[in-house]
């Protein structure tokens, strides 16, 4: 009598609604060999895993409880978070925003009175515009012009004529509507620049510089002047794992291998010791643990949806409020794309 066929999805071992181990860490780990990272792919579409009763489909509740940031350090210009539970691409949507679209002031304007410097007019001018602004960016609005401005004019044009008249009344280039000062978002804290040690040009005898600069909001997208960030990036965790049990002085060889101090010892007694896994976060992935090892016994990996990100701000805002202005724009961003498909 022959034995019924039984299909390996129906096992006790492979339980529906749950995934086998090793397909598991398929789909949530990176792998990085000796020669090449392997299961690099992103899978998210909902018949992955149908037939195990596996939903991988992307949903807003699974993912609103899923989703965590953790902040690691935080100073006055880093700040190193985790955030946990996205994927890549929401993580380098955050950092293209802050690079190009998250606003702060610079100077784009030079009125050069005198400048008898070996500096160029233009060189200087490049130079002032690059110097952090200690200014707050939601304080100003950008540079607008709208149709209700466009006024009509009975008596003809109320354009002054350049005279030579020194008598006549002077006007200045830029006129406010009050002074800068009289607002209450300045007052408390008066502008300027963030670094006043800067050097901007070395002055010989009877040199001097006189200047007057005008500074705008805008973004990076547009000029990396803009940009409120010195630099901002992401990894993915690292994850070290030991497949097996690492003694004596093959323990001592893998911890002196590790630059970065991954591995320790841990003392057994009776003289006996062994290799541990004391700190996979500072894992950079080089790949000398896994060099002249046996196959397989130390395992590196990478966590796909938690990312150590870090962000340093050039000053105007702190760290933690560039990530939330970041937020504030990809929140935007995907509104418009609601209101534009329904």
């Amino acid at each position: 009598m022959s034995k019924k066929k039984v299909s390996a999805l129906d096992m006790p071992d492979v339980p529906m609604g749950q995934l086998p181990e090793h397909l598991n860490l398929q789909r949530t780990r990176l792998r990085c060999k000796a020669d090449a990272p392997i299961h690099t792919e992103s899978i998210q579409y909902s018949g992955a895993y149908a037939s195990m009763g596996v939903d991988s489909s992307v949903d807003i509740k699974k993912f609103n409880s899923n989703f965590k940031v953790e902040i690691v350090r935080l100073t006055e210009d880093e700040i190193e978070f985790d955030m946990i539970g996205i994927d890549a691409a929401l993580a380098n949507a955050f950092r293209r925003i802050l690079i190009a679209e998250v606003p702060t002031m610079a100077i784009k304007k030079i009125l050069m009175v005198n400048n008898t410097s070996v500096i160029p007019d233009e060189v200087l001018a490049h130079r002032l515009g690059l110097i952090p602004l200690d200014a707050d960016p939601r304080v100003f609005e950008y540079l607008s012009v709208k149709s209700d401005q466009l006024k009509w004019l009975p008596n003809g044009s109320e354009l002054e004529i350049a005279t030579l008249d020194k008598s006549s009344k002077v006007k200045s280039y830029t006129s406010f509507s009050c002074s800068q000062n009289s607002l209450p978002e300045i007052s408390k804290k008066p502008l300027g620049v963030k670094h006043d040690d800067i050097i901007l040009a070395q002055l010989g005898p009877g040199q001097e510089i006189e200047l007057e600069a005008h500074a705008v909001k805008g973004i990076g997208k547009d000029h990396a002047k803009w940009s409120p960030v010195a630099a901002t990036w992401y990894r993915m965790l690292p994850e070290v794992v030991l497949s097996e049990e690492v003694k004596g002085q093959d323990a001592e060889k893998l911890v002196k291998k590790c630059p970065v101090n991954v591995f320790d010892i841990e003392d057994l007694g009776n003289g006996d010791k062994k290799a541990v896994v004391a700190n996979s976060r500072a894992c950079t992935l080089c790949g000398e643990c896994i060099r002249d090892v046996s196959e397989g016994l130390v395992k590196l990996r990478h966590v796909e949806d938690h990312f150590i990100f870090t962000i340093e701000s050039v000053g105007a805002l702190s760290p933690d409020e560039l990530f939330i202005e970041a937020v504030k724009i990809l929140e935007e961003k995907c509104h418009r794309q609601i209101v534009q498909l329904s």
